[in-house]
């Protein structure tokens, strides 16, 4: 899974410096204000999720069920948050943003279970029954 969240995370970020940059160059002048905003939005949780996703593949091999939850939750709610933020901005219609919503749950999902994967691993190191 390590190798897997590395991975991701390198691709997740790349993108998003793309799409940042795609954004600021190519759409300013073409989508009003509002969908740039969505733009933004979605390139930043996308960066921050990205650097999530570098932290729980390069810690400690500890709780490995809890951590590849956590990279799998981070990964879908990459693709269904920031995803259809990007295409909102672009005009998609607005059922899609059904998605949104989703993503968001991913997200701190992926939260949740890499703080209970490092409370575990706290534990276990102290000898503190969960």
């Amino acid at each position: 899974m390590r190798r897997a969240a590395g991975i991701a995370a390198a691709a997740f970020g790349a993108a998003a410096v793309a799409l940042g940059a795609f954004g600021a160059h190519a759409l300013r002048g073409r989508l009003d204000e509002s969908a740039l905003a969505l733009w933004r939005s979605a390139v930043e949780y996308q960066f921050w999720h990205a650097l999530a996703l570098l932290a729980v593949g390069g810690a400690d091999a500890r709780q490995v069920r809890l951590r590849a939850g956590a990279v799998v939750a981070f990964v879908c709610g990459i693709v269904l948050f920031c995803g259809s933020l990007y295409l909102l901005a672009l005009g998609a219609p607005r059922w899609l943003g059904a998605a949104t919503p989703l993503g968001g749950l991913a997200l701190m999902a992926g939260w949740l279970l890499t703080g209970l994967a490092f409370w575990r691993d706290a534990a276990k190191r102290h000898g503190i029954s969960e």
